[in-house]
């Protein structure tokens, strides 16, 4: 560790903080409950993509999604290597593109894998070639289909492929204060791993996703408490009237012992749940299940 003149140790070994510099005359948050929706969308594009990669390239490929946010096409486009693959995707009724970007070695690993090659050999960064470019398209095609799945009615418009650009500053996909919904991935061919994006118009996937942070009328709170304690789950245990026994037999217990129970055996059984009897209940069967057959039931009020 290396000690700074002057500053105690603790605070010289203490790690910087990452700050990140936000515009409150132009916000870009996702709301929380945007936020999750969309990762889960995400996350199931992820898996599909994933698996329709091994389909296609005959190689273990596994696609993580890593985060999800929303900038405007020049935050994001700065963001961006100066030289990348970026498949500009057309959408229905909008001069915004959306965007699938990713490394030109990656695309050209997943092109040599598909052609039967080894990825194993180093991969040259430039463009493709027009067999190449067939290929990458059909893809991203591909892609596009299982983005449509996973994203079921919150993609409600037309999406399909158009241009391959490689320089990610001249790529005009939106114009430069367009808000996008960037979700980045890990991709994992082999034992290869690579960055890629997915960038997505806001206004494609932002009217399907409602309001935010929406809150009901407190006019019926007590009707509205009484419908969420009714769909709360519960255990709910069947109990036989318990034993007293003291801590000399507990510890003297062996196998084949025989512990006497107070229960009668024509008695019912205890419903509880968190240790408060609300029923009795004989034994019975449901099918080929075990059940209680409620024959009694106590009401208490508080």
């Amino acid at each position: 560790m290396t000690v700074i003149p002057g500053v105690p140790a603790a605070s010289a070994a203490k790690p910087q903080r990452s700050v990140e510099v936000y515009d409150f005359s132009r916000p870009t948050t996702l709301a929380r409950e945007h936020s999750r929706v969309l990762e889960m969308a995400f996350e199931t594009f992820a898996r599909q993509w994933g698996t329709q990669l091994t389909a296609k390239v005959r190689v273990k490929t596994q696609v993580t999604s890593e985060q999800v946010l929303m900038q405007t096409y020049d935050d994001y486009a700065a963001s961006l290597p100066s030289t990348t693959a970026m498949v500009l995707c057309t959408v229905d009724g909008l001069d915004a593109k959306g965007v699938i970007q990713f490394p030109i070695p990656a695309a050209l690993t997943l092109v040599v894998n598909m052609l039967g090659g080894h990825s194993g050999q180093p991969v040259p960064d430039r463009p493709f070639t027009p067999i190449e470019q067939g290929l990458v398209r059909r893809l991203m095609e591909d892609a596009l289909e299982d983005l449509r799945y996973s994203f079921g009615s919150l993609l409600s418009r037309a999406v399909s492929v158009g241009a391959i650009q490689y320089n990610s500053q001249f790529a005009q996909a939106a114009a430069p204060s367009d808000l996008m919904i960037v979700a980045t991935f890990t991709v994992t061919v082999g034992e290869a791993a690579a960055d890629a994006t997915i960038a997505v118009p806001a206004e494609v996937l932002m009217p399907q996703l409602g309001p935010a942070n929406s809150t009901a009328s407190a006019a019926d709170a007590k009707h509205l408490i009484r419908e969420q304690l009714g769909s709360v789950p519960v255990d709910v245990s069947l109990q036989l009237t318990p034993a007293v026994v003291k801590p000399a037999e507990i510890l003297n217990l062996a196998v084949g012992d025989v512990l006497a129970l107070p229960h009668p055996t024509h008695h019912p059984f205890d419903v509880t749940v968190d240790g408060h009897r609300l029923a009795q209940a004989s034994a019975g069967t449901n099918g080929s299940r075990l059940a209680a057959v409620i024959v009694t039931t106590e009401e208490k009020t508080r």
